[in-house]
């Protein structure tokens, strides 16, 4: 049977959804979309403010590896080209029942969700998440597929699951699968490392601060931070390093050759995100270490073509930027199909770890420490918000066990416009 017969014959959709067949999906919720606007949400009670210790990598204010490093403008620090006017954004959508659900967008999304999306969307079932996503997806399918119209399309996406979470009670992990582990190990992202490990991390992941254009010295550099982070977990801990798109094939082999005796367990976001091929061959000349990628690869078309050219043996979507969690199922299965470990960007804070903890392939999640040189309150708060525990791996963490993504601690605020 030819597939145009198929698809005209009404039997296509709901077998290639990529979701689970739970009850709840087959279900109209009987509520209706009434107001879709841009917010921001900040905590009912926020932490102290503090002064971050002097030097700490968390405040940004260092050299980190980056794409424009090539000129010297922009090389001190990721804030002198980070894009201001075009943030990422939360969504608030409210049903007709008084349940609102909250999702969150990439970089210059919102836009997109109020001047398209929301005129089309309202009236509508929010239950009925396939169709909202698919009829985002073809509306927007003229401008883009890739890049800002699926963070806009995650924005949207993310803030469904949330009001189907509440409707039903339920958090989102228990929507897509339950709990396939009673927890999940996590790893920290960030150079202060000391700080880290005494927290608890035997699981580090690196910032490089130097690329192609620092040479010799810079590589020099690279290698004494790897040190320092293999010196700091010991021979059992993990350490992985962030490239953040910023160097090349030659560059990426002769430093992975220089990292060989510290036993880095990934290289990170080596390439530009859609150079597949040249990650292809990575894969096959690069032996002492895992290729990583994928934060800024979109959807389930981007991931084909990453599966395609074999450039990865870890998997690392967004929540907030790959499609939502409605695409990030879908990526999440094509690569269980394949043995490929999924390690979402950002999960332990973005929403990723329902898909994380509720699926076998989803390994670790990735979480930040607040700035060393804030007051106890900060830390004990960060534990008790990601569930923070101890053991053999060093820091576990589990997603929130309140209904939707366990936002009730937010005040929502409206955008102006």
């Amino acid at each position: 049977m030819r597939r145009r017969d198929f698809m005209a014959g009404g039997g296509a959709i709901a077998g290639l959804s990529g979701l689970p067949s739970l009850a709840w999906a087959q279900e109209k919720s009987k509520l209706k979309i009434t107001n879709i606007r841009l917010v921001r949400l900040r905590p009912k009670n926020p932490p102290p403010t503090y002064t971050p210790s002097a030097g700490s990598w968390s405040t940004q204010g260092v050299e980190v590896s980056a794409p424009p490093n090539i000129y010297p403008e922009f090389r001190a620090t990721r804030s002198l080209f980070a894009a201001k006017n075009v943030p990422g954004f939360t969504v608030e959508i409210t049903t007709d029942k008084g349940i609102v659900g909250y999702g969150q967008g990439g970089a210059g999304g919102g836009a997109i969700v109020m001047g398209h999306f929301a005129p089309l969307m309202i009236g509508r079932d929010p239950f009925d998440i396939q169709r909202n996503w698919d009829i985002c997806f073809r509306v927007a399918e003229s401008y883009g597929t890739e890049g800002v119209t699926m963070n806009a399309i995650s924005g949207f996406d993310n803030a469904l699951w949330d009001i189907v979470g509440k409707a039903l009670g339920e958090p989102v992990w228990r929507l897509i699968g339950g709990e396939a582990k009673p927890r999940i190990p996590a790893y920290c992202t960030g150079n202060d490392i000391e700080q880290h490990v005494e927290f608890g991390y035997k699981r580090l992941k690196v910032a490089m601060p130097y690329g192609p254009v620092s040479g010799e010295e810079g590589k020099r550099g690279n290698v004494e931070l790897v040190a320092r982070a293999r010196k700091a977990v010991g021979p059992d801990g993990d350490v992985m390093c962030d490239c953040w798109m910023s160097w090349d094939e030659q560059y990426t082999i002769e430093m992975c050759k220089l990292m060989e005796p510290y036993r880095v367990k990934w290289v990170e976001e080596v390439l530009p995100p859609y150079e597949f091929a040249g990650y292809g061959r990575l894969r096959r000349k690069i032996t002492s270490t895992h290729i990583a990628t994928g934060e800024h690869v979109y959807g389930r078309y981007g991931f084909r073509k990453l599966l395609d050219a074999d450039g990865a043996s870890i998997w690392q979507p967004d929540v907030t930027w790959c499609g939502g969690m409605t695409e990030l199922i879908k990526i999440g299965a094509m690569a269980e199909a394949y043995d490929i470990p999924v390690i979402p960007h950002g999960g332990g804070l973005n929403g990723a770890v329902h898909w994380s903890i509720s699926h076998v392939n989803g390994l670790w999640a990735e979480l930040f420490l607040p700035a060393p040189g804030g007051p106890k309150e900060v830390y004990d708060r960060f534990e008790r918000q990601y569930e923070i525990t101890r053991g053999p791996e060093g820091i576990y963490m589990h997603p929130s066990r309140t209904p939707g993504w366990g936002w009730d601690d937010m005040v929502a605020t409206p955008i102006p416009g």
